[in-house]
């Protein structure tokens, strides 16, 4: 069935009449106090090219496809280590660190009929995670088999210590399961399943329509019983953010996540008649604005010239003016909300402009004649509203310390090119993610070694044998309190050196019809399975 754009912009009152549903379904539902039925209108910022998070796990593509397709397991604010289960039941790790064990969830089909076992489990891992997935490629870089002893078991075996650490916190994001019988024997990054889904999840894919929505509709054989709740669930197109605003108070749209409304906005329409604006279910998700740094710059390889741009840099204001507050000044590149890691014995630069002067005189970098001490190429990442208008307050930050930035805007393909690829940059604005642990996409940002082309990497050129030596250490450190001290440490020497220099760390926010219920309810919300979201009839 398609939906014609009329469909879509009917109001949302009249897009939560329900289909009827089975008794067995609606007692359930009366028992746990929540609605059944509903379609579920959403905003969508972006259209993913590959929409597979087996192979690209990215916020973008997850908050689509984590309703079709399953991890092992999902993360919780009351959960054992923070986790619940999803296709797995249980894990554990050996104390050598060679081997990891899960037991599987009994009774599961995939979409298409067939059953879920544990040989999709090790197809996954083996031909998908390991070799093709951005972030799996860290995780199990020494992964060397996945035995199948019978079809609910899944034991992966590891070439080198592997701590089982790092491998429960990356469950969530590295662990997306997909069906064997409809990979097997093909190009797996070409596979048309990578944008037509199949997975186990509460919801199956149903339709794509290019500019306009992506459908999806009930899976009414999903293992957990009684769920989901709703009918289905269209994640509208909406790239222009203020559209995303004007959508939600007309009642055209129920939710929009991942700030898709300006944070400029929230005031005003946190004040309209059944609109609530919800903080909470970013806590997984942290985001943080990073100076990027070409090392291979003659005067930014000096660390007294990093360190005076790290006090040029007002963060209070930052937060303030740029975030409106919904943000946290950072200390490093462990975000404050990750305990398990978090170090805050590491050195301060505070924003001192005289200061950063002085450091700047002392590296040897006079201002000439007209105030100018060098001048660089400045290229502010174009993903969000924040990171662009943190470029333009960088470049006049360091207008008072004498360095002339010259900003470069590119769209997102030609920044990445222009950061990741060609180098062709002297300061990038970034919003790298932490996902959990350090391991995962966030040592990759200090430790030199990484190919060209890969995003989000250290691709400034920088080396250190010191901080590569740690991050090597904890990589294969079983230990869970060894492996916690070592990236304590490596805070300390990362904030001394300045690769990089991270200002803020933030999370979302979700703006949402007063009608939609358990909105934020775990650390990953907007890209978990929503199978418990309900809409009040």
């Amino acid at each position: 069935m398609s939906l014609s754009r009329r469909t879509l912009l009917k109001g949302a009152g009249l897009l939560l009449a329900s289909t009827a549903l089975p008794i067995t379904s609606f007692r359930q539902a009366l028992a746990q106090d929540l609605p059944t039925g509903g379609r579920l209108i959403v905003a969508a910022d972006s259209e993913p090219r590959n929409l597979n998070p087996a192979i690209v796990a990215s916020n973008g593509v997850f908050f689509v496809a984590s309703k079709v397709i399953e991890p092992l397991a999902e993360a919780d604010f009351n959960g054992q280590d923070g986790l619940v289960p999803r296709l797995a039941v249980s894990w554990e790790g050996s104390d050598d660190g060679l081997s990891a064990t899960f037991r599987l969830r009994e009774g599961v089909t995939w979409h298409d009929g067939t059953p879920f076992t544990s040989a999709d489990v090790a197809f996954s891992a083996m031909e998908v995670w390991k070799p093709l997935q951005n972030l799996g490629r860290i995780v199990f870089a020494n992964l060397e088999a996945v035995d199948t002893p019978d079809e609910h078991t899944a034991v992966f075996r590891f070439s080198k210590p592997t701590p089982f650490q790092l491998i429960r916190n990356a469950l969530p994001v590295v662990t997306s399961v997909l069906p064997k019988h409809l990979y097997e024997g093909t190009n797996i990054a070409e596979n048309p399943h990578n944008n037509q889904l199949v997975g186990t999840g509460p919801f199956k894919f149903a339709e794509y329509k290019p500019g306009e929505y992506y459908r999806l509709v009930r899976n009414e054989n999903y293992w957990s019983e009684g769920e989901p709740y709703l009918d289905e669930i269209i994640y509208r197109v909406l790239p222009d953010r203020s559209a995303a605003a004007s959508a939600i108070e007309a009642e055209e749209i129920h939710l929009a996540a991942f700030s898709a409304v300006p944070l400029a906005d929230l005031a005003r329409i946190s004040k309209v008649p059944g609109i609530d604006v919800v903080t909470k279910g970013y806590e997984g998700l942290t985001y943080q604005l990073v100076v990027e740094i070409n090392h291979r710059r003659k005067e930014l390889a000096d660390v007294n010239v990093r360190r005076a741009i790290a006090h040029a840099i007002d963060k209070k204001y930052v937060v303030d003016t740029i975030f409106l507050g919904y943000a946290t000044p950072s200390t490093g590149i462990v975000p404050q909300n990750a305990p398990e890691f978090y170090n805050p014995d590491v050195p301060q630069y505070e924003f001192d402009v005289a200061k950063a002067n002085e450091l700047l005189d002392q590296a040897g970098y006079p201002r000439g004649d007209n105030g100018i001490r060098f001048s660089l190429r400045l290229l502010p990442a174009p993903y969000f509203n924040e990171t662009r208008q943190f470029g333009e307050y960088l470049r006049q930050a360091l207008a008072a310390i004498g360095i002339d930035a010259q900003l470069v805007n590119n769209d997102s393909a030609a920044h990445q090119k222009a950061v990741y690829t060609d180098h062709d940059f002297d300061l990038a604005v970034a919003p790298p993610v932490f996902r959990n642990d350090p391991a995962i996409s966030t040592t990759i940002l200090v430790r030199s070694g990484t190919p060209a082309g890969v995003p989000f990497s250290n691709q400034g050129g920088y080396e250190n044998a010191e901080i590569d030596a740690l991050i090597d250490r904890a990589a294969e450190t079983v230990d869970t309190e060894e492996r916690t001290r070592l990236y304590k440490e490596l805070q300390v020497k990362v904030v001394e050196e300045l690769p990089l220099i991270n200002v803020a760390e933030w999370g979302f926010i979700t703006v949402t019809r007063d009608s939609v219920l358990n909105v934020g309810n775990n650390p990953r919300w907007a890209v978990s399975n929503w199978a418990d979201v309900a809409l009040k009839q």
